[in-house]
């Protein structure tokens, strides 16, 4: 079975033609406006949709989906989760994540020292910070900057960290 990707949640229905409104969870709101497979997921329901209209105002985004023609309709996935699948997600630049790619990752110091495992992305105004919780489930918290995190490398599952000062003492 193919993985996916949430790429927004429904947030509530909107006006009387069954339009939807999002939530965006990607960076990349213009992706709503292309074409694809997407999917709305809500506990048991699984449903491939079509995307027939699109309007995107700031980080507001109001879809109509193809065969959701009433408020009603719409009502029902309240909550639902907007996905695609993984082999679907837009390429970002070199030197940025997906939190997909980061969450999992084995954290460890310049020095080989393992902190654990990213466990969680906490997003703060300035900056991502990266939860990360070692096998007797101390967390620590890393900021997401790059005097800080030296290297992300998804393929080899490791995030190398140069810890600032007082970052690890307890």
């Amino acid at each position: 079975m193919a993985e996916f990707i949430t790429v927004g949640k429904v947030a509530a229905p909107f006006g009387i033609q069954g339009e939807i409104k999002v939530i965006p969870l990607t960076d990349f709101p213009e992706r709503f406006s292309r074409g694809g497979s997407y999917y709305l997921s809500k506990q048991k329901m699984f449903k491939e949709v079509e995307i027939q209209g699109v309007k995107i105002r700031g980080r507001e985004i109001i879809i109509k989906f193809e065969g959701i023609d009433t408020p009603e309709d719409a009502r029902v996935y309240r909550n639902a989760l907007l996905q695609v699948p993984r082999g679907e997600v837009l390429p970002l630049p070199e030197g940025h994540y997906y939190h997909y790619q980061i969450v999992g990752l084995l954290a460890a110091t310049e020095d080989g020292t393992v902190l654990g495992k990213v466990a969680e992305i906490l997003e703060t105004g300035s900056n991502d910070v990266y939860l990360v919780k070692d096998d007797q489930g101390r967390e620590i918290l890393i900021p997401a900057l790059k005097e800080v995190v030296r290297e992300i490398d998804p393929d080899k599952g490791l995030m190398l960290v140069r810890p600032l000062p007082g970052l690890l003492e307890d």
